[in-house]
């Protein structure tokens, strides 16, 4: 004689198995999960990119802005002089901007200041500006600065 066990009886154990509504369930979870991983990642890499690429431009204006600081009066005067076009590769050793990735092209204006007080001829504002491309954004940084005749390019050389 057979005993046929109930198994909604206690301490018979049943076995089972996932539906397919179940699994399909947990892959579009899964999925999902992965596609949020995955743009989190892309983003933050994009914003450490454009975070270089802003630090890298504030360097180049700052650089030019120095330069054209020790300038004598004359030369900041000179028509010609100081070169109001330039192209900047990203990397600072790059030799040849064909390889180099990032390009910043840069513009210098000096030009009277606007104020009407009496030493507005003895002071030229000089604006430098950066434009590039970050994949398919344009992007543009500038910085200003008032210059003098009596400024600390006297008491350099």
């Amino acid at each position: 004689m057979k005993i046929v066990m109930d198994p909604r009886t206690p301490g018979v154990r049943q076995r089972g198995a996932f539906t397919i509504v179940e699994v399909s369930v947990s892959m579009a979870i899964l999925g999902i999960v992965v596609l949020a991983i995955y743009a989190a990642l892309s983003s933050g890499i994009t914003t450490i990119r454009m975070a270089r690429e802003n630090l890298r431009a504030t360097q180049i204006m700052l650089e030019k802005m120095e330069g054209i600081r020790l300038y004598t009066w004359e030369q900041l005067n000179s028509p010609g002089f100081i070169p109001t076009n330039f192209i900047v590769p990203y990397d600072a050793r790059a030799t040849n901007t064909n390889s180099a990735g990032v390009l910043y092209y840069g513009k210098i204006a000096i030009g009277n200041i606007t104020n009407t007080t009496t030493y507005a001829d003895s002071m030229r504002q000089v604006v430098v500006t950066l434009d590039w491309t970050t994949g398919t954004i344009p992007r543009t940084r500038s910085i200003q600065t008032y210059v003098s005749q009596a400024g600390i390019q006297n008491y350099i050389y």
